[in-house]
């Protein structure tokens, strides 16, 4: 499973879900699409889930079902978005600490 922010790069500001991997939503489909010069190959890997989340939840639904549209069967997202997930108490981390740990993992 990989768990996808897909808000602006101003709302990271605010921290991230632990381990997400942050794909803004004007670049997503791009990202995904293999024959796009900007696609990343994390997103071809098919024996993951994608779990998508913005800010408060309507973005996300939107580019869950964009991925659907192009063909993705692997993407859901997380209802209620960043807002929820905070207010849950789920696991969050600065960016920075983000950055760090990625960095240590070489």
């Amino acid at each position: 499973m990989q768990i996808v922010d897909i808000r602006d790069i101003r709302e990271l500001a605010e921290g991230t879900v632990v381990g997400a991997y942050h794909a803004p939503r004007g670049m997503l489909e791009f990202w995904v699409d293999p024959a796009s010069p900007y696609h990343k190959p994390l997103f071809a890997d098919e024996s993951k889930e994608f779990i998508l989340f913005c800010g408060a939840g309507w973005r996300r639904a939107l580019a869950a079902k964009a991925l659907q549209d192009m063909g993705m069967t692997n993407v859901a997202h997380i209802d209620g978005g960043w807002v929820e997930w905070v207010k849950q108490g789920a696991p969050t981390e600065t960016l920075e600490a983000q950055k760090a740990r990625r960095r240590a993992k070489g």
